[in-house]
């Protein structure tokens, strides 16, 4: 067995093994709305005792559920809000959720890339084309609906040719919009009965169109400097 595959079988196991024990000691517990909301006021005084340990354990756990894609990261994001305000919030929750999703694409690029390529590799030609044509507006413009589960898109874009660091910094601009409306939301975390109606349909439509538009001037600009014939000096 070569030294490559024994390490993506050792990781994969070690992803397998965390997901089950948060299956079998059933985590999801902690990260649902009613706990959080019956725990938010010891969470709120623990953090303004030891402000620095409990935000570093809050993005910590949230890296974690975002990378292994786990179930919670919508109820962490109103937590964030919940626990430590807007402004913290937002940027704890902003590099959380971005490192945490960037891992993820990491690890299904490191796990699954090379498989998919030999199964698909056809397939993949045009979504990877198609990549490096549009680049981060494509990835953008992903990120700006939040329609689409994001977990979804960081195991898909594992998968394409776009740079890690291209893949960070879209991300976490794309995700700012509909993290600071999630955080906001969470200030006021007793009040939420449920996850419905914080986004509403008009303000997924308004997040799709200024996602699109990235994309669609660029194709503009190209047609028009197609069309356009070059100046004479």
């Amino acid at each position: 067995m070569k030294a490559g595959t024994a390490q993506k079988i050792l990781l994969l196991v070690a992803i397998v093994a965390l997901i089950a024990l948060f299956k079998v000691f059933n985590l999801q517990q902690f990260l649902n709305l009613e706990y959080l909301k019956a725990q938010q006021e010891n969470f709120t005084a623990l953090y303004h005792a030891r402000p620095f340990l409990v935000l570093g354990a809050y993005m910590l756990v949230y890296i974690i559920v975002t990378a292994l894609s786990l179930p919670g990261a919508a109820v962490m994001t109103l937590a964030g809000g919940g626990f430590f305000g807007l402004i913290a919030g937002t940027v704890a929750v902003s590099f959380a959720s971005t490192i945490g999703a960037t891992l993820a694409c990491i690890v299904s690029r490191y796990l699954l890339r090379d498989w998919v390529q030999n199964k698909f590799g056809d397939k993949l030609i045009k979504i990877n084309q198609g990549m490096e044509r549009e680049g981060g507006f494509y990835l953008f413009s992903l990120r700006l609906v939040p329609i689409f589960p994001f977990f979804i898109i960081n195991l898909v874009m594992g998968l394409t040719t776009i740079r890690m660091s291209t893949y960070y910094w879209v991300s976490q601009i794309g995700m700012l919009p509909a993290t600071i409306v999630y955080v906001n939301a969470g200030t006021q975390l007793a009040k939420i009965d449920s996850l419905a109606g914080i986004l509403s349909p008009a303000l997924i439509i308004s997040f799709a169109l200024l996602g699109l538009f990235p994309v669609i001037s660029k194709k503009l600009l190209a047609l028009y400097t197609k069309k356009t014939p070059p100046s004479e000096d």
